[in-house]
């Protein structure tokens, strides 16, 4: 669990802790702002058009963070019918916070190529840049997975013909126990499907490195 690392290795914790409020905090700005450039202000009158990361956090999530290593942050409100590209609308908000993650991670790497020469290997900077670019790779790459309540689920419905209405209501009520049992299955089975797919990424950001 993250929160042990508190006392076995503090820097580390505080490194760890600091990349995924970044992390999630410029992945729910980046819904919001996406929302408000395509003609919806629900987030910005909410308050979540905002770099702060207290706007963004949710109070089970942030212990889930700190209790399991994973968490999420608050849902950003999106009214939908205020959207431009009404079938893509919410796609492209929905999609703007995993590519803000990716944008991120090309960013870090741009920084880390830069600083590498000039500080020792084991430097903290250079530690917290690898754990911003590992974080904000597996919520980037997490988010995309098309099962509800993910980013990637609405792409999968705007893709959708609307004849798989219904199908589209029903697995977003039920998504959240599927995405669960998904989870459960891969971490208490041999499958690992989740690491195979954060290895070939992780792999592929290491060879910029």
């Amino acid at each position: 669990m993250l929160i042990q690392s508190l006392f076995s290795s503090p820097q580390m914790f505080l490194i760890l802790v600091l990349a995924i409020i970044y992390a999630l905090t410029i992945h729910e700005f980046s819904h919001a702002a996406a929302a408000s450039y395509l003609g919806d202000d629900t987030a910005k009158y909410n308050g979540r058009l905002s770099l702060n990361p207290l706007m963004h956090m949710e109070i089970f999530g942030t212990l889930m963070l700190l209790i399991a290593g994973f968490g999420w942050g608050k849902p950003v409100p999106v009214n939908v019918y205020n959207l431009r590209f009404k079938r893509w609308g919410e796609a492209l908000v929905a999609l703007a916070g995993p590519l803000s993650n990716f944008l991120s991670v090309v960013l870090f790497i741009v920084i880390i190529r830069g600083v590498f020469g000039l500080l020792s290997p084991d430097s903290l900077v250079l530690v917290f840049l690898a754990h911003l670019i590992l974080v904000n790779l597996v919520l980037g790459v997490f988010n995309l997975i098309p099962i509800p309540p993910l980013d990637g689920s609405k792409l999968l419905f705007a893709i959708l013909p609307y004849r798989f209405d219904d199908f589209k209501q029903k697995f977003a009520v039920n998504g959240p126990w599927v995405l669960l049992a998904v989870i459960l299955i891969d971490n208490f089975s041999n499958i690992n499907i989740f690491g195979r797919i954060y290895d070939f990424f992780i792999n592929l950001v290491q060879f910029f490195l």
